[in-house]
């Protein structure tokens, strides 16, 4: 499924009831290893009893079972005393029982090939110092954080805006993000598209350390000093390959004004109702984000009136491989031009899902637009 920033999941409320205390048997079981070890010692030996006295009806399977709850909750020392107690077991009940219990050398190959799996597995999660299923807990809370940090604030009546987010092939995180917050006293809205290099998961990480900083740049900063210190913050982390491109937007809500500046970044387009046209505002170019110091970041000044409407986009929205910018902008105008007469909503979405990228590379859109 693809990543949509305008979505923030909710947990469910069954969540405070039995699988809430499932999740908090993690951490128990995390500091009193040794007690699962010995249950699942324990455990297997009763299951090789249970097979040695009725080998026609208690499978092999049983002991797959153990093998995968103990790679799932120990780390890979206390895990290997486990499968080698298992592994023993196994083999004296099918040397015991030969013929009487068939496919004993198939089972208990696929078995210790499980439990080699199971090790790399814990080996993997313990370098990040988590047991059981915490990990992919700590990864979903880390998705969510980043797509909340996209969510547009709640607007005037004369105002409305959109945000859509498409990961490269669908993957849940993405290396465009969304960053927006609006002035203590209302009358400021401000947004920031920022595209990190790399795509899909690869950028993911990358995207969600450089959301959570620069949606705390947002606001605090002058207009002309946002891109300014994220540049600066790029450059303090050295990432290897630490450069992104944004646009940032900071625009009245009282009277339309706006600013409008670029690091590196497809330049914006204004739909003007009075002239009915699209345009590009090509000013206020700026180098990308993290790689030259001291750099300018010059801004764009213009207005939104009644019926005028300002869409932002990443790269992925407009490049493609075997076709030119100036392409790919003609058709993201051709696609936004049907949307004039019956109004913006829904545009986002619409050219995210018509990228000239495809599916192959992250895709956002914002739509800001007065009615």
């Amino acid at each position: 499924m693809a990543l949509k920033e305008t979505y923030v999941s909710s947990r469910p409320s069954i969540a405070a009831g039995p699988i809430r205390r499932a999740r908090m048997m993690v951490p128990w079981m995390s500091r009193a290893p040794w007690l699962l070890v010995v249950g699942l010692v324990l455990l297997g030996l009763g299951a090789g009893w249970a097979i040695s006295s009725w080998p026609e009806h208690v499978p092999w399977g049983i002991f797959a079972l153990l093998v995968v709850v103990g790679g799932l909750f120990l780390e890979p020392r206390h895990l290997v005393i486990v499968y080698v107690a298992l592994f023993a077991t196994m083999a004296v009940v099918g040397a015991a029982l030969g013929e009487r219990k068939g496919a004993t050398f198939g089972t208990e190959l696929v078995t210790l090939a499980t439990m080699l799996l199971m090790i790399w597995l814990a080996h993997a999660r313990a370098q990040v110092g988590v047991v059981g299923v915490s990990g992919e807990s700590m990864l979903v809370d880390m998705r969510d954080r980043l797509r909340a940090q996209g969510e547009l604030p709640e607007l005037p009546p004369d105002w409305s805006a959109e945000v859509a987010l498409e990961s490269a092939y669908g993957d849940s995180f993405a290396g465009d993000f969304v960053v927006a917050g609006r002035s203590t006293d209302g009358t400021t809205l401000e947004i920031a598209l920022v595209d990190v290099s790399g795509k899909g998961r690869q950028a993911g990480t990358r995207s969600l350390l450089l959301s959570g900083a620069l949606g705390g740049l947002l606001g605090e900063m002058s207009e002309r000093g946002f891109l300014h210190a994220a540049n600066n913050h790029l450059l303090r982390l050295r990432w290897p390959e630490g450069f992104a491109t944004a646009v940032h937007v900071a625009i009245n809500l009282e009277t339309g004004v706006f600013s409008i500046g670029y690091a590196g970044h497809p330049a914006a387009a204004q739909f003007a109702a009075g002239s009915g046209r699209w345009r590009m505002l090509s000013g206020g170019r700026g180098p990308l984000l993290g790689v030259i110091e001291h750099a300018d970041y010059p801004r764009e000044v213009g207005t939104l009136r009644r019926g005028d409407a300002l869409v932002l986009y990443s790269d992925g929205v407009i490049e493609a491989r075997d076709k030119t910018l100036v392409d790919g902008i003609d058709r993201m105008l051709g696609r936004a031009e049907s949307f004039v007469t019956k109004g913006f909503e829904g545009l986002a979405q619409r050219l995210c899902d018509h990228a000239m990228a495809g599916h192959g590379d992250d895709r956002a859109v914002v739509t800001i637009w007065r009615r």
